[in-house]
């Protein structure tokens, strides 16, 4: 009967410490989709750099050794003068060159900074460069965009971190909490061996064991679940939850078995050491 108590309490508290290993997984899947978020929204930022009329080919593979000899720049496109033209005439309804007898428009670049070099200060840098080449005209960027959207994303950045902070704090609560309660039905026990001479790590050691083994089972069935939801979620219902890289995958999966690892035996130790200390009258107190 006590046996089937035990694993009872056991299975119990493995599916607590599960649940909140999801809780501690979802943290990592959304930091991750938000960091891939902000990525994109800094990487979508377009400078537009003019050349000059008499820029030719050699120009143009000048202008291209230089974008792609850098580290900051992460894409860029190539716009000649007639592409340019038939956007103009697309988005406004009217040729210039039927009145003008030439085509105004110059050949640009189009060009994506990478996220390191997307905010205003470098955004500054790039542009200066482009301008110091011979054969750029001028480069063209939304300023105010640029300011608003950094300012966007560092409060939300830290917004996410503070989040994230608070609910690792919980779930180390809600797990110390479970191992605390597990052990507390085990406090006689842990009194009998310290009496008998055990030393504390003796008396520890068992306890300190099956709570790491609750963690790594707890972990992994924790990543089981999460496995099951983001399939569903991302190849069932087509929303993409996170970009299923090997790393990120490795760092979700690192994050929840450390997790359930390093807190099971923390608060193992933590609550065996207590009741170590504690003599046989004040465990009928508490």
């Amino acid at each position: 009967m006590r046996k089937h108590r035990f694993r009872n309490s056991y299975l119990t508290s493995a599916v607590s410490v599960s649940l909140v290993l999801c809780l501690v997984g979802l943290e990592c899947i959304v930091l991750l989709s938000a960091g891939q978020l902000i990525t994109r929204m800094r990487e979508n930022m377009t400078l537009t750099a003019v050349l000059t009329a008499d820029a030719d080919s050699a120009s143009c593979a000048r202008m291209e050794a230089v974008l792609d000899a850098g580290h900051m720049c992460s894409s860029y496109t190539y716009i000649s003068a007639e592409q340019a033209l038939e956007e103009h005439i697309r988005l406004l309804g009217e040729d210039p060159a039927t009145f003008l007898g030439y085509n105004p428009l110059s050949a640009s670049y189009e060009i994506h900074p990478t996220e390191l070099y997307s905010d205003p200060d470098s955004l500054a840098v790039l542009a200066s460069n482009l301008q110091a080449l011979p054969y750029v005209d001028e480069v063209l960027y939304p300023h105010d965009l640029a300011d608003l959207m950094s300012s966007n994303v560092n409060e939300l950045s830290l917004i996410l971190l503070v989040v994230a902070l608070a609910l690792l704090l919980i779930s180390m609560v809600l797990i110390v909490n479970t191992i605390r309660l597990q052990i507390y039905a085990k406090r006689f026990l842990i009194n009998a061996m310290t009496l008998v001479g055990a030393t504390s790590w003796v008396t520890r050691r068992p306890f300190v064991r099956r709570a790491v083994v609750m963690g790594l089972l707890s972990g992994l069935v924790a990543l089981a679940i999460l496995s099951a939801v983001v399939y569903y979620v991302e190849f069932k219902m087509g929303l993409l939850l996170f970009p299923l890289t090997w790393q990120n995958i490795t760092f979700v999966s690192a994050v929840v078995l450390c997790s359930g690892i390093l807190i099971t035996w923390f608060a193992a130790l933590i609550a065996t050491g207590r009741y170590i200390r504690m003599d046989n009258n004040s465990l009928y107190e508490i």
